[in-house]
């Protein structure tokens, strides 16, 4: 049952269902609605409509009421509310009417699709709600399947020594869009999944992504062991044994949970080997209603994609066959195979029998198995080479969709704005078209440079803010908010780089030679700043002292306050610093980036990128929408080709970053007109937002997975290949 707001008038009534369908997030004239109820709770709320609706007075809601323009804003917002209710009209009723009636199911571990719900550590699960969202956009009849981690991710608060301290973080799903589902008695679980001995009942909770709903597991319940309550607490906490556990429900209870909703998904997506025990339970579905095992396994296979988005080995999830076998049971004899031959669905043939490995799993059971970027294909067809041992490396059936980014929810309202005035009413609905974008370029420099500051200072705001709150909550390490970006320069070249603190996306590159970068950001005609945000895995030490060490810089005098460190980094304060920045910085070391989205975001917002040649910049990058340093991915497809020495090939990034900046980058920037603005610099905004626009959304991304993997296997195509070996 949604919330009761008793205040809430009936002529409002309808703000109640509005708020519990997260499709108001991409919307902009929802997102108007309820900034109108009340500017300063939007605000103070981080854009939490439930959050509002509580605490709007009956006072303020009179004056709503007597409010015409809001009003109409409301009806107007309702309309549109309704036909989101439909997909009569969408791209895949258009394009695959006689498939619409049919579901695809979308496992995966985690979820980015609101601030408010901290079930997601990152982009893997910030692009599966971008996938979720775009599904609802083009009426592809998909559903999730995930994880309710009732103590999210985790808080990240940095200590005066620079120190990341992981905070445990609980939120109350009561206050939340979620619905809990219940079985046909009422018991509050829809599945059972016995697991090391016990069994465990697993509670389902609906969350709706406009058209999509989205399946969230939780086993907080009086019915279930002590030990067990906490099972799907925690995202990636714990050890192997806790993250095997996790893995199990998901795949198990996840599948479980769907039959007991009455849902048949003709299709299943496992995005990441995270969710690949979803497979073993459908074939032991199929063989428990008599179908032999070898022709089950057909039948699991025609019907499965599988995503990768590893692209090295340390990676993929791998736990011992001991470790599975008292996980899981004796399952191999509910799916009539021996021992060993249930094992070997795990075994990846350079690895000891005594280890089962998820993703060679997911691989063996599915029809299609795609990387995330043409480059990460390459890595991706290296690294499993091995099941298809007779096949040349150029042959291995392992495709890729490059990854995209949702346009309504990254791109800014000013951005949008300069859109709708230049690419006329209703372009959102041929965003699909390259042609649309070439327009991008009639933008006037006026337009899309004032639109660009508006954006910058709505940054600076956002850090001034939470440095004045973060000093009411702890005035006695005042010393923070030196590094707090309070003593950045609005008017600065100001460089973003914000994600997941591992050692491999170098986020001290900048630092590799102090006396090179001082003279960068201490230039008194000419400064440049810096903006760091992102968390460290809580296990990973390595990523911890990176971050460390980047954050001490923020102190460090010589730096003269031009280098900050934004706390703890989530969706809410990405979308701020992706349209804020001037620049957007990413240079993980090749081939070690399977995508990456955040420079796709930045782009869309008028922000180029500087990042190595890896992911989608190996596509993306033309000469005109950003900057590129390092080696483009070697044609013969041999991506060990990049892989040297590190500290050669760190000191030799180092030295293209500086020169990069100091020769293009900064002059590109402080050259101006007799306007005060950046000519060369705002043609490379353009191109940023046209060659983003065009060829990095969702949008495509999704239209690629339907008609190149979903609607074959609702077709029944044959499986074009055969299983891998084992």
């Amino acid at each position: 049952m949604p919330p009761v707001f008793p205040l809430l008038p009936p002529r409002l009534s309808g703000l109640v269902d509005l708020a519990s369908n997260l499709s108001w997030s991409w919307s902009r004239e929802a997102r108007q609605l309820f900034r109108m109820l009340d500017e300063r709770l939007w605000a103070r709320g981080r854009h939490d409509p439930l959050r509002i609706l509580a605490e709007i007075t009956a006072e303020r809601w009179a004056q709503c009421v007597a409010d015409p323009a809001l009003l109409a804003t409301y009806d107007a917002v309702m309309a549109w509310h309704d036909t989101e209710r439909s997909s009569d009209n969408t791209w895949f009723t258009q394009a695959f009417a006689e498939q619409r009636a049919r579901t695809i199911a979308y496992f995966c571990a985690e979820f980015g699709i609101h601030h408010s719900m901290p079930i997601y550590s990152g982009g893997l699960g910030v692009l599966a709600g971008d996938h979720c969202k775009e599904a609802s956009d083009l009426g592809v009849p998909l559903l999730g399947v995930g994880i309710l981690y009732r103590g999210g991710y985790f808080d990240q608060r940095i200590r005066l020594d620079g120190w990341q301290e992981d905070i445990a973080v609980q939120f109350d799903p009561a206050r939340t869009a979620l619905e809990p589902l219940h079985g046909p008695r009422g018991e509050p679980y829809l599945a059972t999944v016995r697991t090391f001995g016990r069994d465990v009942h697993i509670r389902v909770w609906r969350l709706r992504v406009g058209r999509v709903p989205v399946y969230l597991l939780d086993s907080d319940l009086d019915e279930n062991h002590e030990d067990d309550r906490a099972l799907l607490s925690k995202l990636y906490a714990g050890g192997p044994d806790l993250r095997l556990r996790q893995e199990w429900l998901l795949g198990v209870g996840g599948a479980r949970a769907l039959r007991a909703v009455g849902i048949d998904p003709v299709v299943w997506h496992a995005n990441e080997g995270h969710a690949a025990f979803m497979l073993v339970e459908r074939l032991r579905e199929f063989v428990a209603a008599g179908v032999p095992v070898a022709e089950a396994m057909r039948h699991v296979r025609a019907t499965s994609v599988f995503t990768t988005h590893t692209p090295v080995p340390a990676g993929h999830d791998i736990f011992s066959v001991d470790q599975v076998a008292e996980c899981a049971g004796p399952v191999w004899e509910e799916l009539g195979m021996t021992r060993e031959a249930f094992f070997a669905l795990g075994r990846h043939p350079a690895n000891s029998s005594g280890e089962f490995h998820m993703t060679a799993l997911a691989i063996r059971l599915s029809r299609s198995v795609n990387a995330v970027s043409r480059t990460h294909q390459l890595v991706t067809r290296r690294l499993w080479a091995c099941l298809w041992p007779q096949e040349p490396l150029a042959s291995v059936p392992i495709g890729h969709v490059t990854n995209g980014v949702h346009l309504a929810t990254w791109m800014s309202h000013d951005i949008m704005g300069i859109l709708d005035r230049r690419l006329g009413a209703g372009w959102a609905a041929r965003e699909a078209d390259p042609q649309l974008w070439e327009r991008v370029a009639d933008i006037a420099d006026a337009e899309l440079w004032d639109a660009h500051v508006v954006q910058k200072h709505a940054l600076f705001f956002r850090i001034r803010e939470e440095a004045r709150h973060a000093f009411t909550r702890r005035a006695r390490e005042a010393a923070l908010l030196v590094g707090s970006g309070v003593l950045l320069d609005p008017d600065a070249l100001t460089i973003g780089f914000a994600r997941r603190f591992a050692t491999y996306k170098r986020a001290n590159l900048l630092f590799h030679d102090v006396e090179r970068l001082l003279s960068l950001v201490t230039n008194a005609t000419r400064p440049v700043q810096v903006i760091f945000a992102g968390k460290a895995h809580p296990a990973d030490t390595p990523g911890k002292q990176v971050l460390q060490e980047v954050y001490q810089s923020t102190r460090d005098p010589r730096f003269e306050g031009r280098i900050a460190f934004l706390e703890d980094y989530d969706l809410h304060l990405a979308h701020v610093l992706v349209q804020g920045v001037d620049l957007w910085l990413n240079v993980p070391r090749e081939p070690m980036e399977a995508s990456g989205t955040s420079g796709m975001k930045a782009a869309l917002n008028g922000v180029p990128q500087l990042s190595t040649l890896d992911g989608w910049w190996a596509e993306a990058f033309d000469g005109t929408n950003g900057w590129a340093i390092g080696r483009a991915p070697p044609a013969d497809g041999d991506p060990e080709a990049l892989m040297h020495d590190a500290a050669d090939a760190d000191a030799q990034a180092a030295e293209q970053l500086y020169h990069v900046l100091e020769r293009d980058v900064v002059p590109a920037y402080y050259e101006r007109d007799a306007h005060n603005r950046p000519v060369r610099w705002l043609a490379v905004m353009r191109a940023a937002i046209r060659v983003a626009g065009a060829h990095f959304t969702s949008r495509r991304m999704l239209q690629e997975y339907v008609t190149r993997y979903y609607v074959p296997a609702m077709l029944g195509a044959a499986v074009p290949d055969d299983p891998p070996a084992q």
